[in-house]
């Protein structure tokens, strides 16, 4: 019992019994009606599938008014659901008009079983295919509401370092070139990949996200490509792949440096001939989207390691997007913490809080080795566990092991140059803030950067 749920309606007990028995080892669960006008009382307790329906109820009527009747009442209820006709051999002319008005085909009295079985396997696929259409309309619509909720945009800074972000994105968003996103984990690749689908002319599909890390070798072509029925032990129904899902939409691959030799060569064959076979098939079968990647690798070095195939890193890179780290863009934290700010409050229902000016100072000069992400934990974690209104510097507690066992093994000198490094980073080589923050003159700091070659 691979199917859903079926409902047959006829005025002959005898035809219902024999369909029933017939369909019985198909479906999870067969109803039979004598009365049409039961119809709208079984779809509204049952999640019905398909629908075989008799065209002709009152005797010696056989014009099909009935039947077109109570399909039209059953679109009205659920368009997605697949309505097989049986009719008479006599009343071909009018199952074809009933096909005409939505239905999949049409069963002709007496029936033969395997052509019977043929038309409702076609009706069961179509229903499936039907509801996963709607299904990535309905995700498509959830995603746009939610991105766009309030009238909001993506907060991704206002630095000068991400506003040349903001400036490349805008650029190439209207584009269909590829894009290659990269940076630090936690840096919001993700976010200028949404960005860059939002600004699009695909902005009204789907953006399809895939972490490629978390797919497995033996499960690579099922997700991305799809299957079809019995390909492989686990595979019970037909399944698109994220390349159908993102169908004239955006796919965005993250992770794409964890794939493998053999998995890189699928996706270049992909890529390059524009079509996906489904495991288990050999139809070929047209895609349309734009790709965007991001990986926090260096490409180009495993490239040189023979660990990433250099046609796919040029066929991914047309353009490429570096997403700075947040120690490096220390105007945005303001503006990021307060954004987070007000989402955990609202989802925590803790409206009007505010960061103190000292707390907003403490965030600026941590590392922020987890970058976004890290800073979107540590509000998140302090407006769960505030007992008042004001988020103060108590309330931001950040670990700094991992930096005290790095400088642990540094020079005084090798330390120097890194504090200089950063500060120059961090305040956009502005010497006069950068002098004050060391609290040297900024002469010395030109002297200083001339001895560390910077």
């Amino acid at each position: 019992m691979t199917k859903g749920t079926l409902l047959i309606v006829d005025d002959s007990k005898g035809l219902l019994q024999a369909l029933e028995l017939i369909m019985q080892n198909e479906f999870e669960k067969v109803i039979t009606l004598t009365d049409p006008n039961r119809i709208n009382e079984i779809l509204r307790k049952n999640d019905v599938d398909i629908v075989m329906l008799d065209m002709n109820f009152k005797s010696g009527v056989h014009n099909g008014n009935e039947g077109l009747f109570w399909m039209r009442e059953i679109f009205k209820y659920d368009s997605n659901i697949s309505i097989v006709i049986v009719t008479a051999f006599g009343d071909v002319e009018l199952a074809v008009k009933a096909i005409r008005e939505g239905a999949v085909d049409f069963i002709l009295k007496p029936w033969d079983n395997s052509k019977l079985l043929a038309t409702i396997n076609v009706a069961w696929q179509l229903r499936v295919s039907r509801l996963e259409a709607t299904n990535l309309k309905k995700d498509n619509q959830l995603l746009k509401s939610e991105i766009n909720k309030g009238g909001e945009k993506i907060v991704l800074g206002a630095s000068p370092t991400m506003i040349n972000v903001i400036n490349v994105v805008r650029k190439v968003a209207g584009t269909d070139a590829n894009i290659l996103i990269t940076g630090e984990n936690g840096t919001g690749k993700e976010l200028v990949a949404r960005e860059i689908h939002n600004l699009s002319k695909r902005a009204g599909e789907l953006m399809v996200s895939v972490d490629m890390g978390s797919i497995t070798e033996t499960l690579f072509e099922s997700e991305l490509f799809g299957h079809v029925k019995g390909a492989f032990t686990d595979a019970k129904e037909e399944r698109k792949g994220k390349f159908e899902q993102a169908q004239k939409g955006t796919l965005f691959l993250d992770e794409i440096g964890n794939l493998s030799l053999q998995s890189q060569a699928k996706l270049l064959s992909v890529l390059q001939n524009r079509y996906v076979v489904k495991v288990g098939s050999n139809k070929q079968i047209p895609v349309d989207i734009r790709l965007v990647c991001a990986t926090n690798c260096d490409l180009m070095q495993m490239v040189k390691d023979s660990r990433f195939r250099e046609d796919l890193f040029y066929r991914i890179n047309t353009i490429m997007i570096e997403v700075p780290p947040l120690r490096d863009r220390v105007d945005d934290i303001a503006i990021l913490a307060n954004h987070f700010l007000r989402l955990h409050s609202e989802r925590y229902g803790k409206s009007g809080l505010k960061i103190s000016t000292h707390a907003l100072e403490k965030l600026a000069n941590h590392d922020w080795p987890g970058n976004v992400r890290e800073l979107q934990h540590s509000i998140e974690k302090a407006v769960i566990m505030s007992d008042s209104q004001v988020l103060n510097s108590s309330d931001f507690v950040f670990s700094s092991t991992a930096r005290s066992v790095k400088q642990s093994e540094m020079t005084l000198e090798e330390m120097e140059r890194e504090l200089i490094i950063d500060n120059l980073k961090r305040f956009g080589n502005n010497f006069s803030v950068v002098s004050g923050k060391l609290g040297i003159t900024r002469q010395t700091l030109y002297n200083k950067m001339k001895k560390y070659e910077l």
